[in-house]
């Protein structure tokens, strides 16, 4: 067998070791993405628009994970309480939107399975808490509200959104 040198490189570069998918594949796959995840961002500028943005967020960690802070206007429900309170604090027409910790942390994708199998359609918010609070969005602990600076490292300093 012949290698060019573009196969060559290609076999020797981790990134396309395997190869990308079709388009059709990728567009498939990233399409089914969104309708799984939903951005911090999003999040935010859904909450902070008039009106009912057409979802609930629940916050899915401990008590003490919410004491020490919040989403404003969420739903605590710890991922081991969903069996058995979900019916009582959530209405099943209406979307849920999930959030934990942060990307380090699948307790929102487990409480998104536990609603998903109750019947709920849900998302999970990526980025969590973390990132909530890292992209400068106020929010609420058990001494009240709170905002910090906006991370450079996750939002632009001098623009309204990211052009993403």
């Amino acid at each position: 067998m012949v290698m060019t040198s573009h196969s060559a490189a290609t076999a020797a570069n981790p990134v396309l070791r395997a190869a990308p998918a079709s388009p059709a594949a990728a567009a498939a796959y990233f399409g089914a993405s969104l309708a799984f995840h939903a951005d911090v961002s999003d999040v935010a500028a859904a909450l902070a628009a008039d009106g009912d943005p057409g979802f609930v967020v629940l916050d899915s960690r401990s008590t003490a994970s919410w004491d020490q802070g919040h989403i404003p206007g969420a739903v605590h429900l710890p991922t081991a309480l969903i069996p058995e309170q979900a019916a009582a604090l959530l209405d099943p027409a209406v979307p849920v939107v999930t959030y934990c910790w942060g990307p380090g942390c699948d307790g929102a994708t487990r409480a998104a399975l536990a609603l998903a199998q109750l019947g709920y359609q849900v998302k999970e918010m990526l980025g969590g808490f973390e990132y909530w609070v890292r992209e400068g969005f106020a929010y609420e602990t058990w001494e009240g509200g709170a905002r910090r600076a906006a991370d450079p490292l996750t939002v632009p300093v001098d623009a309204a959104d990211c052009g993403c």
